[in-house]
């Protein structure tokens, strides 16, 4: 069987196993989210194992010390990824939920009601605990999922999916509900996106190369998970400690993630005090810092920021810094080097706050916080799919109601149309 035909197949699988998925009462989906969460708890050798040979790859490959910690499955991420699972299994079920009902004059009684979305396409590089926060989402939402990770994490891919196909076995229910694309060869990915018979989704997580790219080649409708351009602005009115903490935080507590800084930006009033600590704190945790003339002027030996540093998404200790003369200024930087996922103004001016807040729409506006809550569970979402940075058909933290559609549940006692 050809390489196109094995991903038609594939896809045909998923679809054949929407209506299973959809009727799937909320306690047997709990019991199934357990019983992964368990399976993955006492499969962590097999896990570790598999991992090993993908941190080999990526070494070999050159991959960064941030990209390899996205990779690297410790004995802590596998529990995260089991208690991810156990949250979800405790959060309500958005199947079957009315939103919104009135009733009309003729005597009609109108609901809008939530639904499953079918079947959803996760194209994702890198960190293979999305392959658990995906699957455990869908099938609580009551979707089927077909899984496409990066190479890099292809052995981590596989076993945790065989995990949690298994313990779909176990529990009597289809494991066509969650299929893998295995293979590694890019033409799989060009296949897959051309199966809008059988595919109703797709949520591609990655830079704007594989955005550009799905824009490209995609039949099926997809939701841009891009990349993470974030910004924090400081102030001149903001509290010297506090900003220290969050712009420190926001880049540094993981760096390889798309809701961590890649730009600061300082008001120049306030630049002269804060910098100086600022920067003395990033070089001891090994950032690299470029600066915009101003900065460098304020701090000699910083590394000249350059016009492509600006948009850039780096994933790693590296941060661009530059100093503006006014929060208009730090707003129109935003707007054009922005990719709209999280931006953070650190002030204790109530109006300059707001001004911040209005002036962009970004996913995530935080106020004296770090970039690093646009994040489903630190949100109260519980786990998340990803975080979208397109406005349709949903906008942040995908969770498990941004998994569903509406339709609408028309109850009538004999009504006819007359005009």
């Amino acid at each position: 069987m050809n390489l196109e035909s094995q991903i038609r197949n594939i896809a045909k699988r998923a679809k054949g196993v929407v209506s299973v998925a959809s009727q799937l009462s909320t306690e047997k989906k709990n019991a199934l989210l357990r019983t992964m969460a368990q399976s993955l708890l006492t499969s962590k050798e097999a896990i570790h194992q598999a991992n090993a040979k993908d941190l080999e790859g990526g070494k070999k490959k050159g991959l960064s010390k941030a990209l390899l910690d996205r990779l690297t499955l410790t004995d802590d991420r596998i529990q995260q990824m089991a208690e991810g699972l156990e949250e979800v299994a405790a959060l309500p079920d958005p199947v079957g939920q009315i939103t919104r009902s009135w009733d009309r004059p003729n005597g009609l009684h109108v609901q809008k009601t939530r639904i499953p979305l079918g079947v959803i396409l996760m194209i994702y590089e890198s960190r293979p605990n999305v392959t658990v926060d995906a699957a455990g989402l869908c099938l609580k939402a009551g979707n089927v999922v077909v899984l496409r990770g990066g190479s890099e994490a292809i052995h981590s891919n596989r076993i945790l999916t065989k995990i949690l196909r298994k313990a779909c076995e176990e529990k009597d229910i289809s494991p066509d509900i969650i299929q893998i694309v295995s293979t590694t060869k890019r033409q799989a990915l060009k296949w897959l996106v051309q199966q809008n018979k059988y595919i109703d989704l797709a949520i591609p997580r990655g830079g704007e190369g594989l955005m550009k790219w799905m824009g490209d080649h995609s039949k099926i409708p997809f939701v841009k998970h891009d990349k993470g351009t974030c910004h924090v602005y400081v102030d001149d009115e903001a509290l010297l400690e506090m900003a220290i903490d969050i712009s420190f935080n926001s880049k540094v507590q993981r760096p390889g993630v798309c809701n961590a800084m890649e730009t600061l930006l300082v008001h120049e009033k306030i630049a002269p005090k804060f910098l100086s600590p600022m920067v003395k704190k990033f070089k001891e945790a090994g950032v690299t810092l470029k600066g915009c003339p101003k900065t460098c002027s304020l701090i000699p030996g910083l590394k000249r920021a350059t016009e492509k540093d600006w948009p850039q998404e780096y994933l790693d200790l590296i941060l661009s810094i530059k100093t503006v003369s006014s929060t208009d200024e730090a707003i129109q930087h935003i707007r054009k080097y922005g990719s709209s996922h999280t931006e953070v103004i650190v002030t204790e001016s109530e109006s300059t706050a707001k001004k911040f807040i209005h002036a962009l729409d970004s996913s995530m506006i935080g106020w004296n916080c770090s970039t690093r809550f646009n994040d489903g569970g630190q949100l109260g979402l519980g786990a998340e799919i990803g975080i979208s940075t397109t406005k349709l058909h949903a906008f942040g933290p995908m969770g498990l109601e941004e998994l569903t559609a509406e339709k609408f549940v028309v109850l009538g006692k004999g009504q006819i149309r007359t005009r």
